[in-house]
């Protein structure tokens, strides 16, 4: 179990602190919400923590599996839906592989592992997740 504490700064600003180890963030409200737009936005954490929870569970399996994905990034784009409530319609997230060459049976290995992710698994279904696979040649 993790604990985060967060303390809202005023101005449409929070600032989180990660107890364990003290790490800290602050978020903003996005300019087009009335926000100034100088930190991530907690929708952008939201599509932030499911690139990174991929890239993870990615590294775990390719580990265990005795190969590397070190180097590897990830574009996350983040789509507001056009229409009230306001919520992430989709999030569209472009893995991009370093220059190894990996084979079938690995690539294999890390499209099924991105399927376990604990955060894709937790966002509402009606949440678009678009996940793209760029493997260097």
């Amino acid at each position: 179990m993790e604990t985060i504490e967060t303390i809202y700064l005023g101005d449409l600003r929070t600032k989180a602190k990660h107890l364990k180890s003290g790490n800290e963030l602050v978020t903003d409200a996005p300019v087009d919400n009335q926000g100034k737009g100088e930190f991530f936005s907690p929708t952008d954490l939201v599509a932030t923590a499911l690139g990174s929870c991929i890239l993870t569970i990615i590294g775990i399996t390719a580990k265990r599996h005795n190969f590397s994905i070190d180097g590897t990034t990830v574009k996350t784009t983040k789509i507001m839906a056009t229409v009230p409530p306001r919520r992430i319609s989709e999030i569209i997230l472009e893995f991009y592989f370093p220059e190894n060459q990996y084979s079938d049976k690995e690539k294999k290995i890390i499209e099924n592992a991105a399927l376990s992710c604990p955060v894709g698994k937790s966002l509402h279904p009606d949440l678009k997740q678009t996940v793209i696979y760029h493997f260097s040649q």
